[in-house]
């Protein structure tokens, strides 16, 4: 994958994963830009997501990995937007499929549902796969 600087958002339910995201990501040498939030206070996830979204349509990020309690409410909100294919993953098999088939361009995880091992899993998995060719097709002029 042609990773740039990946850009992360999460509510306050998937902040406590989200920054073992951060140190995951670090580890792996990966720069990473945080579009927020920056606490588990009680936040809307849908500002998160649009700021991340925002930032990988400038060309300011890519991927994105994007968090919130169930990941549902979240991957909605990404995939609003045109250019972005936002894949909720919570088995690494998922996150093969989302790259693979969908070209997704937004790892979303479930942050009560899944735990840090898993979620390491799934990153692994997000990372090294990759498709394209079914991709062209998605957009409406």
């Amino acid at each position: 994958m042609d990773v740039k600087v990946i850009g992360l958002a999460s509510d306050h339910a998937g902040y406590p994963l989200k920054q073992f995201v951060k140190q995951y990501l670090a580890e792996k040498g990966y720069e990473f830009k945080d579009y927020g939030t920056y606490s588990e206070d009680s936040c809307d996830y849908s500002d998160f997501g649009h700021a991340l979204a925002r930032g990988i349509e400038a060309g300011e990020v890519y991927p994105g990995i994007a968090i919130c309690g169930s990941g549902e409410g979240i991957n909605m909100t990404l995939n609003k937007h045109q250019s972005i294919r936002a894949g909720l993953c919570w088995i690494p098999e998922i996150a093969h499929l989302i790259r693979q088939h969908n070209n997704a361009n937004v790892l979303v995880m479930p942050g009560r549902f899944i735990d840090e091992a898993m979620a390491a899993k799934i990153m692994d998995e997000f990372f090294a796969s990759r498709h394209q060719a079914r991709i062209d097709k998605i957009p409406v002029a």
